[in-house]
This record gives structure tokens, C-alpha cells and sequence, in this order.
């Protein structure tokens, strides 16, 4: 380990830990990478070969920039540290300049109090490599978890079953600092009318990493009567005058959960839409079900109910069923629209009632949500924290920059 004085306010701590047979100590040796300690750095400066710069944020007015040689050699280094220890309050951010670190071309920020870091320029395709200097890495891959939902599907029409709710996805993942991902919001399937089963709500996503399935349709009632569709939770059977029910859709494993089944007869109840957490409720004679369940999470900070499937219609004289909580719309009584999912919770649409134009309610759309613990490292959404963590919020489609 290297100890090197600064000034009396501020000593840095610089390790040369360089991993066996990637950097030779030749490069490091004077006139080859030697290394010259300038005054701390208080505003946007270029950073030359053979130096080091201690950073001091903490005077700044914001950021501060440190743009690198545009024509660098093999084996050229630089090493930076946080002089004040504010790296967190106010970012310093590396520019490659045309250049590509940890072989990216994109910016750098460094966002960790009391970081140090040394990079060592090794060629074209990898550029400058960050090697030294670091107890947790402010460069490369980190950590983050994540809540997907997608939209819910709509409720049928005519004493129609509820839609399903949206798909619901919680994990961790590591994102690459430098890289982009694309965040996809669906939105809530279409309505049915009083002749047609709702739509299937659209897929969420991040990137490549995963995908929630929109939630099932809620199927027609009336002499149209059709099951549920299928999705991420599934959507409940159409109310019916015949002697055969309508059986709800099916759910996802892992995702969501089955519509409820309608009656038989003449009792026209319809099937609730299952949520995120239970299977959507199956009619009992005029009584229509009521939608499954949703699911609680906390990744925002406070606990959210996400993904309540919807309530189905019911014809004159029957009850309508209740919308599951976390956004599922509630099924319409005789000619009346069926309530619609709540916007932003993957949350199924009512069934409408049975009668004329008693069409179902639309699916509510979904979020994704991304948190990792620490300051700022990537933009996208709206950005908030909690609990020591920063929040990434998108209600619709967007980028996240990590």
C-alpha cells in the first residue's frame, strides 16, 4: 500500500493492488506511468497522464468533471480520490473523451464518499481500466431490485367476467454501469362491450431481463357468454343463461393467479378476475364474484397493493362483484360500464352489467420499479429515495441509464 501526503487537512489512502500478469510494473515506473500529486481539484478540469488528482466536491457548485486525454498510450494512468469525502453529495464524473472506460464510451460518475480510483489505459477496446485504489468498486456492475407489473385486462361486457390483473415480477439483478436498459410499461387491456370479451392487458418489462405478462380478459355474458382469457393473472367467465358455466382464464406461476368461474342457468353470475395474490371468485348463483387479491410491496418505500384482479357484472336483480385490492375495478350492476382498473396498478377491469351497452371497465396500466441501495447511479423515471435507497420510478416506458 502507498501512503501519500496531500496537504494537512486530507491524507489519501491509494492501494496498488494490481492483479497478477495484467499490468506490469513497467508501466507504472517513471517516465512510463509514473505519477505527479497536483492541488485539489474545485471545478471541471482535464486530467493528463502521470498525474493525480485529489477531488473536492464539496466547494463545488455541482458535479465535477474530469475529461481525459483524447489520445492516450498504452500503459498511461490517472488516479482520482475524493478529497472531501462529498463524492456522494456532489458526483465527480469521468469523460472518456472519444474514449472508452471499463469499455464503455460512456460517462463515469462516481457517487461513493472517500472513493479512490486508478485507471490504466490498456488499448482500444477496453480503454482505460479501472484497477486500484477502490474497497467496493464505483465502476462496473451493481446491485438492484426491481418490481414489474403489467397492465390488466379488460372486463367483458353484458354481465361479463372482471379482467385479470397484471402480471407482478420482484427480484434483483446487476446492472453495468455505462449501459442503457429499456423499460416497457403496458398498458390496460381495452374495455369489452356488450357484446365482446375485454382485451388481454400489454406486457412490462426491463430490457432482456424480464417480462410480466399482461392479465386475461374478462369474458362476454349475455347470449355471447365466453370463458376468461388467460394471462398473467386470469380473467373470470362470462355470466351465462345456459346450462354450461364459463370458466375463468388461467394465471401465470410466479405471476398471478385464475379468474373465477360464472354459474349456470339462468343466474347469469359472472367470474371475478384473479389478482397477483388469489384466484378471482367464482359466482354464486346471481351473485357475481368479486376480483382476487392483490399483492403488497415496499419497494417504493411505503407499502403499495399492486395487481387486484376485477369485479364481474351482474344482470337485474344480482349483485355485482368488488374489485380486489390494489386497483381492481369493481364489476357494473344491471346496464351499468364496469368500473376501471386503477391506473398504474395493473389492476383488472369490471365486468359490465347486464343489459344494453353495458360495456366492461379497461384494465389499469402497470409500473416497473427500480431501487438499489446507496446514492444516485443511474437516471431514468422519477427518481426519490427512502431508507438509504434511491427509487426508480417509470409509469410509462422509458430508459434507465445506469
Amino acid at each position: 500500500m502507498t501512503i501519500s501526503y496531500i496537504d494537512s487537512t486530507s491524507i489519501a489512502n491509494v492501494s496498488s493492488l494490481i492483479p497478477a500478469g495484467s499490468i506490469t510494473n513497467s508501466m507504472l515506473a517513471p517516465g512510463a506511468g509514473g505519477t505527479t500529486w497536483n492541488t485539489p481539484q474545485t471545478a471541471n478540469f482535464i486530467a493528463y497522464s502521470a498525474n493525480s488528482y485529489p477531488v473536492n466536491t464539496n466547494t463545488a457548485s455541482g458535479n465535477v468533471f474530469a475529461t481525459l486525454t483524447a489520445s492516450p498510450g498504452i500503459g498511461n494512468n490517472i488516479t482520482f480520490i475524493d478529497y472531501s469525502r462529498t463524492f456522494a453529495t456532489n458526483n465527480f464524473i469521468i469523460n472518456p473523451n472519444g474514449n472508452k472506460i471499463n469499455a464503455n464510451t460512456s460517462n463515469v460518475i462516481i457517487n461513493t464518499n472517500g472513493a479512490a480510483v486508478s485507471l490504466v489505459y490498456i488499448d482500444s477496446n477496453q480503454g482505460w481500466v479501472a484497477y486500484s485504489g477502490f474497497t467496493v468498486s464505483p465502476i462496473g456492475n451493481y446491485s438492484v431490485n426491481y418490481l414489474i407489473v403489467a397492465g390488466g385486462g379488460g372486463g367483458g361486457g353484458d354481465g361479463g367476467g372482471g379482467g385479470g390483473a397484471g402480471g407482478v415480477l420482484t427480484s434483483t439483478t446487476a446492472f453495468s454501469s455505462g449501459a442503457s436498459y429499456a423499460i416497457t410499461v403496458g398498458a390496460g387491456g381495452a374495455a369489452g362491450t356488450s357484446t365482446t370479451s375485454g382485451s388481454v392487458g400489454i406486457n412490462s418489462s426491463i430490457s432482456t431481463i424480464n417480462t410480466a405478462l399482461g392479465g386475461g380478459y374478462g369474458g362476454v355474458g349475455g347470449g355471447s357468454n365466453a370463458d376468461g382469457g388467460a394471462g398473467g393473472s386470469g380473467g373470470g367467465g362470462g355470466g351465462s343463461n345456459s346450462v354450461t358455466s364459463r370458466v375463468g382464464g388461467a394465471g401465470t406461476s410466479g405471476q398471478g393467479f385464475a379468474g373465477g368461474t360464472s354459474t349456470t342457468a339462468a343466474s347469469y353470475g359472472s367470474g371475478g378476475g384473479g389478482g397477483a395474490s388469489a384466484v378471482g371468485v367464482n359466482a354464486v348463483t346471481s351473485t357475481s364474484g368479486g376480483g382476487g387479491a392483490g399483492a403488497s410491496n415496499s419497494i417504493s418505500g411505503s407499502a403499495v397493493t399492486y395487481a387486484g384482479g376485477g369485479g364481474g357484472g351482474a344482470y337485474t336483480g344480482g349483485t355485482a362483484g368488488a374489485g380486489g385490492s390494489g386497483g381492481g375495478g369493481a364489476g357494473g350492476a344491471a346496464n351499468t360500464i364496469g368500473t376501471a382498473g386503477t391506473a398504474n396498478t395493473g389492476g383488472g377491469g369490471g365486468g359490465g352489467g347486464g343489459g344494453t351497452a353495458a360495456a366492461g371497465g379497461a384494465g389499469g396500466s402497470g409500473i416497473v420499479i427500480i431501487s438499489y441501495l446507496g446514492p444516485q447511479r443511474g437516471t431514468g423515471g422519477t427518481v426519490t429515495s427512502s431508507g438509504g435507497y434511491t427509487i426508480h420510478t417509470f409509469t410509462s416506458s422509458g430508459t434507465y441509464n445506469a
